[in-house]
């Protein structure tokens, strides 16, 4: 079921057990692609989903993201476009491999928290810069649950999944995300890298079916605002 979208905030709280509450966001083409074959992906979206991706970070503690994220894309993951108070940067890195110089870094006041498997060394980090040690998979992998009740225990009762889409794919596979917000620009790019990867299904009887509600972002920008535990 489809409606217009008046606040999507207002989905924003966390659960009465202490779980925190978990949205992600990707923003893609109209042919559900986030970037060509070579990863461009600078800027799919107009100025309109920004303001929107700016205004999530506005409503959440914290933004987690990948390591491959960071090094494809350096962002800087605090408010620019909106008012508010920049929200904690959160970085998966199991190997430490994340730059120093990476621009999430920079301090504003806002916490910076690095995961790292248990016993990874990994590069030297700025003063004040958080480092968290979990363990890892046979695959070096962290478990995502683990990294969710972590900031929990943290503190971080509302978090942002901004990326990469591997972790938003794996995070929605595993049931973790409350909320997914897609915002879809009018833009056809043919062949490259597509959105979500998720455990495939041979019917569409097992195809998920979200309630969603819809938002004009402007710009022919369009907000799909999906209740994942619908």
């Amino acid at each position: 079921m489809i409606q217009n979208s008046s606040d999507p905030f207002r989905f924003f709280v966390p659960h009465l057990d202490g779980r925190p509450f978990i949205v992600a966001q990707l923003g893609q083409s109209l042919d559900g692609r986030i970037a060509t074959r070579t990863g461009d992906s600078k800027y799919i979206g107009s100025r309109a989903s920004l303001v929107h991706l700016h205004r999530i970070r506005a409503h959440v503690d914290a933004v987690l993201v990948g390591i491959g994220t960071v090094q494809a894309d350096d962002p800087q993951l605090n408010l620019r476009h909106c008012e508010g108070v920049n929200p904690a940067r959160v970085v998966i890195d199991a190997r430490g491999l994340v730059s120093p110089d990476a621009k999430l870094f920079k301090p504003d006041g806002a916490r910076r928290i690095v995961f790292r498997a248990q016993g990874m060394p990994g590069t030297r980090l700025p003063a004040g810069v958080e480092i968290e040690h979990l363990p890892v998979n046979a695959k070096g992998h962290f478990a995502l649950d683990a990294i969710l009740n972590r900031l929990a225990a943290l503190g971080f009762a509302r978090i942002l999944i901004e990326g990469g889409a591997g972790i938003i794919g794996q995070a929605i596979d595993q049931g973790l995300v409350d909320r997914l917000h897609l915002m879809v620009s009018p833009v056809l790019i043919g062949s490259g890298i597509v959105g979500l990867n998720l455990t495939p299904i041979d019917k569409l009887a097992d195809a998920r079916r979200p309630k969603a509600e819809i938002s004009l972002l402007g710009d022919g920008e369009v907000l799909f605002d999906c209740d994942l535990r619908s």
